[in-house]
């Protein structure tokens, strides 16, 4: 699911992965769902979701990436992490439907196994 590396950069999931385990302990990330990434001209768009646990509710992450793949900004990255949402985690389900409706996603979004984004955080490669 994740793009290849390419010389001279790295995937935006591997990146993304990086930056989110900055901000968020990978201990309590129990659930990792990945959109499939768009291409926009120059650039590659990722998003991702992740439920992170909190006792016996589950906190709802949106990461995002832009990564130019293209041009003379190739390999520039931004990345964005934001909370949005929060519930016990029996409703993990629907905060997840909610999660994929507000961002206007028709596709469903992948699973991942968060081990995948851990080792792509730890080297830099993009795990599938």
């Amino acid at each position: 699911m994740t793009a290849p590396v390419r010389s001279g950069w790295r995937s935006g999931w591997s990146r993304l992965a990086e930056a989110v385990f900055a901000e968020v302990p990978a201990e309590e990330v129990d659930g990792l769902w990945q959109f499939l990434p768009l291409r926009v001209g120059k650039r590659e768009l990722g998003t991702a979701i992740l439920a992170r646990r909190d006792g016996d509710r589950r906190r709802i992450y949106t990461a995002r990436y832009v990564l130019t793949i293209r041009g003379k900004e190739r390999g520039a990255f931004e990345s964005h992490l934001e909370e949005v949402g929060s519930g016990p985690a029996e409703t993990l389900d629907q905060m997840l439907l909610d999660v994929r409706r507000r961002l206007d996603e028709d596709d469903a979004p992948v699973p991942v196994e968060v081990v995948a984004w851990v080792a792509a955080a730890a080297d830099g490669q993009p795990h599938a």
